[in-house]
């Protein structure tokens, strides 16, 4: 048997925040495997605020990544805590527009980025059985998911960015904790017959939850309900998991969505996927041999429009660390822990400060978990 491979760092996870994390290392002249495992379903579409480019370019990546197939997002729409709707547009923005991704898109060219810097990337690949050896050192097995079959790899340190499950963070004793349960069911429209001169995001709160929609790239729309997945259909019509008519039918009651989503056909309008959306973190970011960033080491309810961009700064902020870390600095890691909690501390603050702005519905389980959650 051949022996295993070795690396100064696998990263587990080939999003924003596992891409940021390996360009970051290999250009510190780190040996360093990207393994993305490419599982659960595609992402539709995801909104990048504008700030993200200064991120972007501090990895070098900002033309490449950015330069054709995303839709330019000029401005937001809401409907919050009044009937009335704002609008916030770019205009006033420092760092100019966003974007509407074309998610897989911006992973690939992220991707690609980092095998170009001179990362090994290994697609469909998900980590596997993280052992620590008495060395020091871990021995990871790869899984192939594209079935060229199993193979073991070696590597001083590992970034844990595998999404909400932290897979590799849990295993090595580390706690998830969640602060609500908010859960996202959304689907993606046809492309309308004529397509929509106003490419703005909207956002409509209602009495069991909000709604999001949002053109994409491809012309199609994205449209998303959050709501909490426990509330019953007893307590509140509709708020629980729906069926096609059922959506339908909660979709059509909003004010503003609706409005947006007609033009694209909703006759035979299909079952909504299910996607977590809640708040989460890990009771540390790091410890024996790990690191983690993006989602395993802090997930944001998308009300935020802080996904990507936290990705973008904690896989970073890991590398980083990590590479400080193994050239000595003792203080490294916790430094990066500090950073991510400050980011939560702000993130947490806000989350307070736009829910108690909805004061319409305070007696519906929606709203008064939150309320509650300001006060405690």
């Amino acid at each position: 048997m051949s022996p295993a491979a070795a690396y100064d760092v696998v990263v587990a996870g080939g999003g924003p925040a596992g891409c940021a994390a390996a360009l970051t290392l290999v250009r510190a002249g780190h040996t360093v495997l990207l393994a993305d495992a490419g599982t659960g379903p595609p992402k539709a579409g995801e909104a990048l605020v504008s700030a993200a480019r200064l991120l972007l370019s501090d990895l070098g990546v900002a033309e490449q990544v950015l330069a054709t197939g995303h839709l330019p997002c000029y401005g937001n729409l809401s409907a919050w805590g009044s009937p009335e709707l704002y609008a916030v547009d770019s205009l006033h923005d420092p760092y100019g527009h966003g974007w509407h991704l074309d998610r897989p898109l911006f992973d690939r060219r992220l991707r690609a980025a980092a095998r170009a810097a001179g990362a090994d990337v290994a697609e469909h690949t998900a980590v596997r059985r993280p052992d620590r050896r008495p060395d020091g050192t871990w021995r990871l097995t790869l899984c192939d998911r594209a079935g060229a079959g199993d193979r073991a790899v070696r590597c001083r340190w590992v970034v844990d960015a595998t999404g909400r499950g932290a897979a590799v963070a849990v295993r090595s004793g580390a706690r998830r904790r969640t602060t609500d349960r908010l859960t996202a069911l959304h689907l993606t429209l046809d492309p309308a017959p004529r397509a929509s001169p106003d490419g703005r995001s909207l956002v409509e709160s209602d009495r069991d939850g909000w709604w999001y929609t949002a053109p994409l790239p491809s012309g199609h729309r994205l449209v998303a309900y959050f709501t909490d997945p426990d509330l019953s259909d007893a307590d509140l019509p509709g708020a629980a998991v729906p069926g096609a008519e059922r959506f339908r039918d909660r979709l059509l009651a909003t004010r503003y969505v609706s409005h947006r989503v007609r033009p694209h056909g909703l006759t035979t309008l299909r079952t909504p996927r299910r996607a977590a959306a809640h708040s989460a973190h890990l009771d540390r970011v790091h410890g024996d041999g790990w690191t983690a960033a993006g989602d395993a080491a802090a997930a944001f309810d998308p009300l935020s429009s802080q996904g990507i961009l936290t990705a973008l700064y904690t896989g970073l902020s890991a590398g980083h660390a990590v590479d400080a870390h193994l050239h000595g600095d003792r203080t490294a890691l916790a430094a990066y822990a500090a950073q991510v909690a400050t980011a939560r501390t702000a993130y947490a603050r806000e989350h307070r400060a736009v829910h108690a702005r909805e004061t319409r519905w305070s007696d519906r389980p929606f709203w008064s978990r939150r309320h509650l959650n300001q006060q405690a």
